[in-house]
């Protein structure tokens, strides 16, 4: 699909976008466009231009969202025993918790974009009684081998039996080509007073401003909408939602990449030093204690690189 036949106008409401920055690059999997962020005019939210449409975006996350063979596999070994040790519990608290692993309680949790089972392993754990979503079809298998109800479906097909209590959406919504029409099919499946939790980045973080077009979570064009603290709490208002908490965190994990794709990325190459454990770990046990000052300051001042939210259904 030619440039020119993509809608520039904001998803959410139709009206004309106003250019906040000009060519950014994917810099994570060696996508080789160039896309824009523009800002809605009226109702505010940030987005990515020209907008892929859906089967350009299914194209997309086939042929590039996932690192391939040996590395990969040892980079994914690496990371599943990390997550299963007493010492990512205890590295939680120190970073933060930004997919609300250490979480508990108990009723039906719906976990969207549940990947292959990282973080239902967690929520189990936890308490709850977990299935999810998740349209890959590869990671959903592997999910499924791990004894968890997986559907691979979106949640506008996704019609349960009973209705859930939780449903987590981390780092999901951004994804999304409707992130309004998300939260209205969200409402649909929890039940009353049920909650939804949501993580997404920041679009007003100080680490925007810092990498510049090397911010790891412009992630164009995988990124449709990029939230701020206010136009998320609007959007979920708008929904149907009223927030019971709504804080900060900076992941180290998050500022490594990023520095990793200022020093490495090179345009319309995948930047496999992001998935090299070693390299990633010492960056963020340093970034964590050596930048500690200026994340908590960041975190505080509402420049935090990760907002979130814990809202619950009116």
């Amino acid at each position: 699909m030619k440039r020119s036949e993509y809608n520039r106008k904001c998803f959410l409401c139709d009206s004309d976008l106003r250019t906040k920055s000009e060519t950014i690059s994917d810099v994570r999997f060696g996508v080789r466009e160039n896309w824009t962020i523009g800002q809605c005019l009226d109702c505010g939210i940030t987005q990515t231009f020209p907008v892929p449409s859906f089967e350009d975006l299914r194209r997309y996350y086939k042929k590039y969202y996932n690192f391939h063979g040996k590395r990969e596999a040892n980079y994914a070994a690496f990371r599943q025993q990390f997550l299963s040790s007493k010492f990512y519990r205890a590295w939680l608290t120190i970073d933060g918790d930004i997919s609300f692993h250490n979480l508990h309680g108990s009723g039906r949790l719906l976990d969207v974009g549940c990947n292959e089972g990282r973080g239902l392993m967690l929520y189990r754990k936890n308490g709850f009684e977990v299935e999810g979503l998740e349209l890959n079809l590869r990671a959903a298998a592997e999910a499924k081998k791990k004894g968890f109800k997986v559907f691979t479906k979106s949640i506008e097909d996704y019609y349960p039996i009973n209705l859930v209590d939780v449903v987590v959406v981390s780092n999901v919504l951004e994804h999304s080509l409707n992130p309004r029409k998300m939260l209205n099919q969200i409402s649909r499946v929890i039940n009353k007073d049920g909650q939804v939790w949501i993580s997404c980045p920041n679009l007003h973080s100080w680490q925007r401003h810092f990498f510049g077009r090397y911010w790891i979570n412009w992630h164009v064009p995988f990124h449709i909408f990029h939230f701020s603290k206010k136009t998320l709490s609007k959007l979920l208002k708008e929904t149907g939602f009223k927030i019971v908490e709504q804080k900060q965190k900076s992941p180290s994990l998050w500022i490594a990449q990023s520095v990793i794709a200022l020093i490495f990325s090179k345009p319309g190459h995948a930047t496999t030093q992001m998935r090299k454990p070693f390299l990633v770990a010492f960056l963020m046990l340093f970034m964590r204690f050596f930048l500690f000052p200026l994340l908590w300051v960041g975190n505080l001042l509402g420049r935090g690189d990760c907002l979130l939210v814990v809202a619950k259904k009116v």
